[in-house]
């Protein structure tokens, strides 16, 4: 049984790193090696920090640890494919339109979990007695889940409209069939060898037994006159002595050889359904993540909407009522949002007055590209734009002590490191980057930089303010470049609205003096 739920042909995350972890917990052990890191893109840590990503985590997971994984993990694993973004675009619409039934469907498969884990008392012995009763006891309880699962299918099905829920409830509908989970049940009640095991076997080298077959449990097929005419079964029988302990053991090891097959399909069987039931909550586990993040958005009236996503290179992006999630999210409110159109644009020039939000406004567009390749709702009310083969950004450090050289020789290395893994259909961002030497010798770098960027197929947005570098550009009229600029009015009041304009040579530093010093502009 496959979930589905995140791509059409294949569960996500093959090493099942989040399953892993649970087994590991469950047995009490610690593996260092086990690291979510390693399954992440080489810059998530920097997309974390520069796009103030734990706002977003957090409140997606409500406090709950596994589903902030889950969202870390799908989130920061970008979809490179339109058809991928659309599937789980229409399962999360389902998700939105009946979250009743998503949440309890993730309730039953958390409940089944946690009953496994409780469930390991034979566990302390590693016999094919002991594990053929611990599957028993499993697959007895996970019988009752799949009933429950299948019973969801019955009566939802007709409701859900996207692929993925479709397929999902057709297969549990089909492979967990009445006549399937009853004689699932039957097989179960004939394993407990309620009447004792029939086992056949063979003498072998120095007459040692060989070749242990566990048989069917034999049927009487007597009638009540032959019963009462022939008390027992022909054959030779033998018993062994209550005291004797030898010859107990030896009877028990023997028992053991006989069931030692069907201990390790049982085994084998309970596993596989575990593992269903691990990975349906890990899928699911984002979604309920989703769900959660609409909540304190609706709480705030702060819309969201399903994008367009673009085939890579089309140079689309458009949007009205575009906000930073993470500022809402964090202020509890409305904030101020943002439209644009930058079709045919592969390069956005961000200028403007200090603290009038072009930061902001870069952000927002990277979460929201980051939302969209995971396949989620966006903040805006309405969104389009290409897909990227990675996003990637590069902000500007505060001072460190630890640092071993100097800002730009750490602005240097970490551009270095882009350039070496950056792939042309890219998107980078860039936030006041090489602004930690003079103006000439910063402009020419970043001139430099975004150029060749530009040149191999990546799109830049850079938020600057070194007039020369974005002058210098303005001034080239390039088709493929738009130039926006902060909006400050007369009086010197930001409006935190992002309109195309040209490069000015003043970022308005003077604004910044009069309200801390003379109180004569609020900030």
């Amino acid at each position: 049984m496959k979930a589905f739920l995140l791509f059409k042909d294949r569960d996500f995350d093959p090493k099942q790193i989040l399953m892993q972890r649970e087994k590991k917990s469950r047995a009490y052990e610690t593996d260092e090696k086990l690291s979510l890191k390693q399954f992440l893109p080489w810059n998530a840590a920097a997309l974390v920090q520069d796009l103030g990503l734990d706002i977003l985590f957090n409140k997606m997971s409500d406090g709950n640890d596994f589903i902030l994984e889950a969202a870390e993990t799908v989130v920061l694993s970008s979809l490179t494919d339109a058809e991928t973004i659309l599937y789980r675009q229409g399962i999360l619409h389902d998700c939105m339109m009946h979250e009743d039934v998503v949440r309890n469907i993730y309730q039953l498969l958390l409940d089944a979990i946690e009953k496994e884990k409780t469930s390991h008392w034979w566990g302390l012995f590693s016999s094919p007695s002991s594990i053929l009763h611990e599957s028993i006891d499993k697959l007895s309880m996970f019988l009752e889940m799949l009933r429950k699962l299948r019973s969801f299918a019955d009566e939802n099905e007709k409701i859900f409209d996207s692929e993925g829920f479709e397929r999902l409830f057709k297969m549990l509908r089909e492979e967990l069939s009445d006549e399937y989970l009853s004689s699932l049940d039957e097989h179960l009640q004939q394993l407990k060898f309620e009447h004792g095991v029939l086992i056949s076997a063979e003498l072998g080298r120095g007459n040692k037994g060989t070749n242990y077959i566990l048989n069917k449990p034999f049927e009487d097929t007597r009638n009540w006159f032959e019963r009462l005419m022939q008390k027992e079964l022909p054959g030779y029988t033998f018993h062994v002595s209550p005291r004797d302990e030898a010859g107990s053991r030896a009877l028990y090891e023997l028992r053991n050889q006989g069931l030692n097959k069907v201990a390790n399909a049982l085994a084998q069987s309970s596993d596989h359904v575990l593992s269903f039931f691990h990975a349906l909550r890990t899928e699911l586990a984002f979604y309920i993540g989703c769900l959660n993040l609409n909540h304190h958005l609706v709480e705030i009236d702060e819309p969201v909407c399903f994008p367009k996503p673009g085939k890579n290179r089309n140079r689309k992006m458009s949007f009205t009522g575009l906000y930073d999630v993470n500022l809402a999210l964090s202020m509890g409110k409305k904030v101020i949002s943002n439209n644009l159109n930058a079709d045919d644009k592969n390069l956005l020039i961000i200028t403007g007055a200090n603290t009038g939000g072009k930061s902001t406004f870069m952000r927002s567009i990277g979460i929201a590209q980051l939302m969209m390749q995971a396949g989620m709702f966006v903040p805006a009310e309405s969104f389009e734009g290409e897909i990227h083969e990675s996003i990637i950004t590069h902000f500007k450090r505060e001072e460190d002590t630890t640092m071993s050289s100097g800002k730009l020789d750490e602005e240097l290395s970490r551009i270095n490191e882009i350039i070496d893994r950056i792939k042309p259909g890219s998107m980078v961002l860039l936030n006041e980057s090489f602004a930690a030497t003079n103006e000439r010798e910063g402009s020419e770098i970043a001139k430099q930089i975004t150029t060749a960027l530009i040149e191999s197929g990546v799109k830049v947005i850079f938020v600057t303010h070194q007039y020369e570098f974005a002058h210098g550009l303005y001034g080239k009229k390039m088709p493929n470049a738009i130039f926006l600029r902060a909006e400050r009015l007369e009086d010197g009041t930001r409006t935190f609205r992002i309109l195309e304009g040209e490069p000015l040579q003043t970022s308005y530093g003077v604004d910044l003096y009069n309200a801390i010093f003379l109180h004569g502009i609020p900030n």
